[in-house]
């Protein structure tokens, strides 16, 4: 293991489980019922998720399992307790290159300024040179977690001198609230906590801009789960598509009064008055945007296969994974929104 970092409890039952499991088709996919797993992010879709659309549109039964960290999405999937789940681009490139048969077939959000690297008030901490010897908490191989080494790096630090903790994002809270940790990179609605007592000191957008180093969540599913079930996933990309237009086309109606609102603070945990300002943080690519070689579309030269590589190159060099995949495009599907685009 890379000085870097910890010892990964997680990585090590993830690899394990990885290259144990038999890939066999869910029995789920016989019986037109799906388990779709999700986290604490604050997206427009939560919407759709909260009022049953999935399941008019598909005609299937859908139960929804929250999980803390991509990571366990991701460990999840291979373990075929679900079919599909949402996962940012760090665990997605992990995933893959440990062999998890999936597929990423929908970008849930570019990242943006939606993942922040955050001081607590009182750390001494005003900026990111100021981090060396203080305590990070970060789930590890997340999106933030990737963010908070190539920010480190780029501000002349040696991650090996910062003690960065494995933490999930409602341990982040309860460690901040304690004063155990001095700065944290972390999403919402865990975010929006840290910010009323901490100073931003970069965000995801930022590091992006800075480093050509961009993160997003993405949709990912069971390879052979969306063979079979080609019909589902086109209606579930078509409800994604739908509700992230609707938010896009008709932002000022999603207040923190509003149903939408109500439904994604229900289902994210977030506090309905943040709710707003914390979906203004992200962008919501549209099912033609997501279709062409930005995102999805081009095969090896798709911005989301190239963004996998880099993650995979930069995970292996921290030794988080042992090997890369020569070509990051088997783990990307432009099918679905292509479709959807039509």
């Amino acid at each position: 293991m890379n000085r870097l970092f910890r010892p990964l409890a997680i990585l090590t039952a993830f690899s394990a489980l990885v290259f144990s499991t038999t890939y066999a088709a869910p029995a789920l996919a016989q019986s037109k019922e799906v388990v779709i797993a999700y986290q604490d992010m604050v997206v427009p879709w939560r919407y759709a998720q909260a009022t049953g659309e999935v399941e008019r549109a598909t005609g299937y039964k859908v139960t929804y399992r929250k999980l803390g960290s991509g990571a366990d999405v991701i460990r999840a999937l291979a373990s075929g307790s679900v079919q599909l789940g949402e996962a940012g681009s760090s665990p997605i490139a992990a995933g893959l290159s440990q062999g998890v048969d999936l597929s990423l077939f929908w970008i849930l959000d570019n990242i943006n300024d939606a993942e922040a690297l955050v001081a607590r008030d009182g750390s001494g901490v005003t900026s990111v040179k100021q981090l060396n010897g203080k305590k990070i908490g970060v789930p590890f191989v997340s999106t933030s977690h990737f963010h908070t080494l190539v920010a480190l790096q780029a501000a002349g630090v040696d991650p090996a001198k910062v003690k960065i903790v494995n933490l999930r994002p409602p341990e982040i809270a309860a460690a901040w609230e304690r004063g155990d940790i001095d700065a944290t990179y972390i999403w919402d609605p865990v975010l929006a906590k840290v910010k009323k007592n901490g100073k931003v000191l970069t965000t995801s957008g930022d590091v992006a801009k800075s480093t050509g180093k961009a993160t997003f969540d993405g949709f990912v599913v069971d390879r052979k789960f969306a063979r079979e079930n080609k019909d589902f996933v086109d209606g579930f990309v078509k409800v994604l598509a739908a509700t992230d237009a609707n938010y896009r086309e008709h932002k000022a109606a999603w207040t923190a009064g509003s149903a939408q609102v109500a439904a994604v603070a229900k289902e994210s945990g977030a506090n309905a008055d943040e709710v707003p300002a914390s979906l203004a943080l992200y962008a919501f690519p549209t099912p033609a945007q997501q279709a062409s070689n930005v995102w999805l579309g081009g095969g090896a030269q798709s911005g989301a296969a190239k963004s996998l590589a880099a993650t995979a190159a930069f995970l292996k060099a921290q030794g988080t994974i042992q090997t890369e995949l020569p070509d990051y495009s088997v783990g990307v599907d432009a099918s679905f929104v292509q479709r959807a685009a039509r």
